[in-house]
């Protein structure tokens, strides 16, 4: 903390930076000495900057200041160095700031904030007032909810096929691994359309993405309206891989538009409800398949169940598509948080989408999170793409009560996501909320590992839930996590990074895991998927919690209150 060194707060305001003094070298008239409160705030101020990725710093050389600054905040510290070349400064505190004011903040090295010209003129500071409205519109639980809808829409295509596969093997004459691939193509297609989708994220919006999104979940269910015959197979891969496209466009929303639209209080319920509108749609393809397509042994009349069950789905995929042509809007008019107007204020021609890739790839906190979210969702994957297999080998005959406990793995889940988004909320407790779920995570999996071979079916109902609301509950966690960690990048990339890991091990654990089992059997591939479990939960100890965008928020705020104490006593 600086004691006894010059020291402003400089603030973003259009094209020019205001400083207000923090010690008593106000020029008379300016601004009215420092109160022992007001000390005490811009200590504690001081003492946020120091906090923050980038500490302050005392200026070396003569006549200049070094400006350093919280990773996303509206201010920057400047120290006065201690020589005796600063005594003329101090005299004349009203410091204009000539061809600097215009040029912007950009981020620096994961995310640190660095300056055009990190070194100013002593004498080029102007004085004057803050400038960040923010805003929170009722318009925004519309657009969540909506986007919820179309990621549901997509999320109940990937369980379709592999809820009922027994059914699909007969009806079209195929293998299991053949069935299996249809739900596994919803992990391979989006890795290799992580980084267009990411540029279509960062270059077009959020509006964009989704629409895209639904454009894709659309063309994939008409297609699959034609797919309804014992020798159409490939038409009903080709269905399934486009729409398997549209996944790689919705998961990389949720975080994005949790940032863009909602305040720093209400962002992790927000994005746990983007996560939870995918997770329902999984929901229900666990639950409505097996209604509408029953084992029967006519071959006409199952086609004409699967028919219906096609055309159902893309009617709501179609009705969804309309909707976020017409109502889905990109953004608010005004910043939701004080972090957000930040990163608003930077020129989109000061932004490379390779140096934000980059940079997120140097940050070794970061990599960490895309090792470890990837192996607990990968195994949350293999586990709902196995489910029908695990539960028929054991259970035989009963198709519907497996598609029940799919449904009861994703429904408490769903719960565990909400009630995970709230409580990051309300403690902001990032690293250790995450640890305690990662664990409870393996837990979950031991217990549904050891149980599942008992002969108690009731037994599998509440294992399989207590695994779902932990390993589900996971996944908003990982995506708010990664966006504190990796401010003021974009959030969609560093979630689009964590959805392109979590694909690459839900391919490779669910591809081993049914090679265990069609050779050994269930228990060795659930052990199989309990190791890594382990082996993520180890490592989540060990990512370094730097939570950014906290402090970003809280240093803007210490800053504006300390600069509207002296606003009033001016008045």
């Amino acid at each position: 903390m600086v004691s006894s060194c010059c020291v402003f707060s400089v603030f973003k305001s259009n094209t020019t930076f205001k400083t207000a003094p923090l010690n008593d070298c106000s020029e008379p008239g300016m601004f009215p000495p420092l109160t022992s409160h007001d000390r005490s705030a811009g200590d504690k101020y001081a003492d946020m900057g120091q906090r923050g990725p980038v500490a302050p710093r005392a200026a070396s050389g003569s006549g200049c200041a070094r400006l350093s600054r919280a990773a996303g905040a509206h201010f920057r510290t400047v120290e006065m160095p201690r020589s005796d070349t600063s005594e003329d400064h101090r005299a004349d505190p009203e410091l204009w700031c000539e061809g600097r004011a215009s040029k912007p903040w950009a981020p620096g090295p994961l995310g640190r904030g660095t300056s055009f010209g990190s070194r100013w003129d002593v004498g080029t500071l102007r004085p004057g007032p803050p400038k960040a409205e923010t805003k929170l519109y009722r318009r925004r639980w519309a657009v969540l909810f909506l986007f919820s809808a179309v990621s549901a829409s997509n999320g109940l295509m990937r369980p379709q096929y592999g809820t009922i596969g027994n059914i699909f093997m007969r009806f079209y004459s195929v293998d299991s691994l053949a069935i299996d691939w249809l739900s596994a193509i919803h992990l391979l297609a989006p890795a290799p359309l992580v980084l267009p989708v990411l540029w279509l994220l960062e270059n077009g919006g959020i509006r964009d993405a989704v629409l895209a999104g639904a454009a894709f979940n659309c063309a994939g269910a008409w297609i699959k309206i034609g797919s309804a015959g014992p020798t159409l197979f490939p038409l009903t891969f080709l269905g399934q891989l486009v729409c398997s496209a549209a996944t790689a466009f919705v998961l990389c929303v949720p975080a994005r538009l949790a940032s863009v639209w909602f305040g720093e209080n209400e962002a992790s319920t927000a994005c746990s409800i983007g996560v939870l509108g995918h997770q329902l749609g999984i929901a229900i393809g666990f639950l409505v398949p097996p209604i509408l397509v029953p084992n029967v042994d006519d071959v006409d009349e199952l086609a004409h169940h699967i028919s219906i069950m096609f055309y159902i789905t893309a009617g709501v995929a179609t009705l969804l598509f309309i909707l976020v042509l017409i109502v889905f809007q990109e953004r608010p008019e005004l910043p939701p948080t004080l972090a957000q107007a930040t990163a608003r204020s930077i020129p989109a021609e000061d932004y490379s989408y390779t140096s934000s890739i980059l940079r997120l790839l140097r940050n070794r906190p970061f990599n960490l999170l895309i090792i470890t979210y990837g192996l607990n969702v990968g195994c949350f994957y293999a586990v709902g793409t196995l489910l029908n297999r695990m539960i028929i080998e054991r259970y035989p005959g009963e198709e519907v009560n497996a598609g029940r406990i799919g449904l009861t793995i994703v429904i408490a889940g769903m719960v565990g996501s909400l009630i995970c988004g709230m409580w990051l909320d309300k403690t902001k407790t990032y690293k250790q909320t995450t640890l305690a779920v990662y664990f409870m995570s393996l837990v979950g999996m031991i217990v549904y590992a050891s149980t599942l071979n008992l002969g108690h079916l009731w037994v599998v109902f509440v294992t399989a839930g207590f695994l779902g609301f932990f390993m589900t509950g996971y996944l908003p966690l990982g995506f708010e996590f990664a966006v504190e960690l990796t401010y003021p990048e974009c959030e969609g990339t560093s979630s689009g990074l964590l959805n392109c890991c979590a694909q690459v091990f839900g391919i490779i654990f669910t591809i081993c895991q049914g090679k265990i089992i069609d050779s050994f059997d269930t228990l060795p591939g659930n052990i199989f998927l309990c190791v890594f479990l382990l082996i993520g939960t180890i490592m989540t100890g060990f990512i370094k919690s730097d939570l950014r965008r906290q402090n970003a928020n809280r240093v803007a705020k210490a800053a504006l209150l300390v600069f509207d104490r002296h606003s009033e006593e001016r008045r």
